[in-house]
């Protein structure tokens, strides 16, 4: 059986990804979470990856350290990871890629915090660009392919490497068009999403360094997570 290490489910945006994938496709692993937290030992994680982040999956002696790398480990080894359809496919394949490497100011002013709300003090001009850019993105599969997901109607990675953004949606009030909203909302409603929200909401865990910044974003409004 695979083994998937993972950190906090609240912030972990990079560990949702392969997770609700595996989880999604009915691809039994087993899951190991090592928490970002205060006292943490450096280099704590490179026990186990080789880049010393996760997430970083185990299949005997095949270690693999990257969510991308993961998953196409997967389609290797499993079917629905990628659609058949070759047009559908690169499609899927570019906007993941896309979404691995780009959006660098959505990340970085609205990093994952899926158990509190924030009220954005502002929307600079590249994170305005980056959700233009989203918006444009989940419409064009959306239309192409007619949804519900991304690439029609079957869940597959490019939806797995959009959900966390789904989730930032929800932390920071974010506004997309209503067809991106409603896929926003389609992806939260799932069962394995709630799952991984759920289990968020009772961590006990807090990282300063990822408590700040998603505090210097704007207003915290509420905290829904269990008392540390």
């Amino acid at each position: 059986m695979y083994t998937l290490y993972i950190a906090n489910k609240n912030y972990s945006s990079w560990s949702l990804r392969p997770w609700l994938l595996m989880r999604q496709l009915g691809i039994a692993f087993e899951e190991r979470l090592v928490p970002f937290e205060p006292g943490l030992a450096p280099g704590a994680f490179k026990s186990f990856s080789p880049s010393g982040k996760v997430p970083c999956l185990i299949d005997e002696g095949t270690v693999v350290w990257d969510s991308f790398a993961i998953t196409e480990y997967l389609a290797e080894r499993h079917e629905g990871i990628w659609p058949r359809d070759p047009g559908a496919r690169v499609w899927a394949r570019c906007a993941a890629a896309e979404m691995h490497s780009g959006f660098m100011a959505l990340r970085e002013r609205c990093t994952m915090n899926v158990g509190i709300r924030v009220r954005l003090t502002e929307i600079p001009a590249a994170l305005r660009a980056d959700l233009d850019r989203l918006d444009e993105l989940w419409r064009s599969g959306l239309d192409r392919f007619g949804g519900p997901y991304l690439t029609g109607k079957a869940f597959c990675a490019v939806d797995a490497f959009f959900a966390p953004v789904a989730f930032r949606v929800q932390t920071y009030g974010l506004q997309l068009s209503e067809p991106a909203m409603r896929y926003a909302q389609h992806l939260r409603d799932l069962p394995e999403m709630k799952s991984w929200y759920d289990s968020a909401l009772q961590e006990p865990w807090r990282d300063p360094p990822h408590e700040a910044e998603a505090h210097a974003a704007g207003t915290l409004t509420a905290d829904l997570r269990r008392s540390p």
